[in-house]
C-alpha cells in the first residue's frame, strides 16, 4: 500500500490548500523538542567550537600563520560555524524518526491527515531551525574572535540556511533507512563526520595536489563552507556562482528523493 493513501491525501481542496494547523503543531514539536535541552542542543556546540579555535590558537594561530592574506583564525572561524550547523541541523531529523520508530510513536504523525509533502515539511523545517539557531548563537561568539567589516549578511543567510536544509533532510534519510541506533552512528561517523573534516574546514583546498583538489570539489560541505567563509571574510577557493548553483541542486535534489521515499513509506510503514 501507497503511504500516500494513509498520511498524503487529506480532503483539502488544491495543492495550495494545505494543513497549515497541522504543520504548524509538527514543526513547534520539533522545535520544543530541542529547545527543552538548550545545555545539549545549543550550548555544547557553542563549547565544541569554542575549544576547537583555543586548540587552534594555542597550536597554530599565534606564530601568525595566515592562508593567502588572511589570518589563519579568521579562515578557520566560517569553517567552524557551518561544521556546527551540518552537526546539529543532521542530529535533530535524524534522532527524531529513529526514536519514533523504536519506540513506536512515529504513528503518532504518520496517522494525522498530512500530505507527504506537509510531513516532510514540519520535520525538515525543526532542523533548519535548530541549525540557524546554532548558527547565530557561535556567529555572534565568533564576532569578537573574528575581525571583518566585509560581512554579506544575504550570503551568510543563504548558505546557513541551504545548510541546514541539506543536513536536516539527509539527517531524515538517514532516520529512514537505519533501523537501530548503531546504523544511524555508522551514517555520522563515516559519512557525515569525515565529509565535513575533509571539506577545507581546517586548511586551503589550494594547499592539496592537483587529483586531491578534485575529489574535495566533488564534497558537498566544500561548497557550504567556502560559500560562508566568503560571505564572512571575503576569501574562497572555489567559485561562488558555482557553489550556489551546486547547493541549490543538491537540495532540490534530496528533496525529491525525500519525498519519494516518504511517499512509498520506506521503512516507516507496517
Amino acid at each position: 500500500m501507497d503511504m500516500s493513501d494513509t498520511v498524503s491525501t487529506p480532503a483539502f481542496g488544491g495543492p495550495f490548500d494545505l494543513n497549515w494547523i497541522g504543520i504548524w503543531t509538527l514543526y513547534t514539536k520539533e522545535v520544543r523538542r530541542f529547545m527543552k535541552v538548550p545545555l545539549q542542543t545549543i550550548a555544547a556546540p557553542l563549547m565544541t567550537v569554542l575549544m576547537f579555535l583555543l586548540v587552534f590558537s594555542v597550536a597554530l594561530g599565534r606564530g601568525g600563520r595566515t592562508i593567502g592574506d588572511l589570518p589563519f583564525l579568521d579562515f578557520l572561524a566560517p569553517g567552524l560555524i557551518m561544521m556546527a550547523i551540518i552537526q546539529n541541523a543532521f542530529a535533530n531529523t535524524s534522532s527524531s524518526i529513529m526514536i519514533g520508530k523504536i519506540q513506536g510513536n512515529i504513528v503518532d504523525v504518520l496517522m494525522p491527515p498530512f500530505r507527504s509533502g506537509e510531513l516532510l515539511f514540519g520535520l525538515v523545517a525543526g532542523g533548519v531551525t535548530r541549525g540557524m539557531v546554532v548558527a547565530l548563537v557561535v556567529m555572534i561568539a565568533m564576532l569578537f574572535v573574528v575581525e571583518t567589516d566585509k560581512i554579506s549578511w544575504i550570503l551568510a543567510l543563504f548558505y546557513t540556511l541551504s545548510g541546514s536544509l541539506m543536513l536536516s533532510i539527509l539527517g531524515f534519510l538517514g532516520g529512514l533507512w537505519a533501523e537501530k541506533f548503531d546504523q544511524m552512528s555508522a551514517v555520522t561517523n563515516f559519512l557525515i563526520t569525515p565529509l565535513s573534516f575533509l571539506s577545507g574546514t581546517f586548511y586551503s583546498i589550494t594547499q592539496l595536489p592537483d587529483n586531491l583538489q578534485a575529489i574535495a570539489f566533488l564534497n558537498p560541505f566544500f561548497y557550504l563552507i567556502d560559500g560562508l567563509r566568503y560571505a564572512i571574510v571575503g576569501y574562497s577557493d572555489g567559485s561562488i556562482f558555482v557553489g550556489m548553483l551546486v547547493v541549490t541542486a543538491i537540495n532540490a535534489g534530496l528533496w525529491t528523493l525525500a519525498y519519494r521515499l516518504l511517499r512509498r513509506g520506506y521503512r516507516i510503514k507496517a
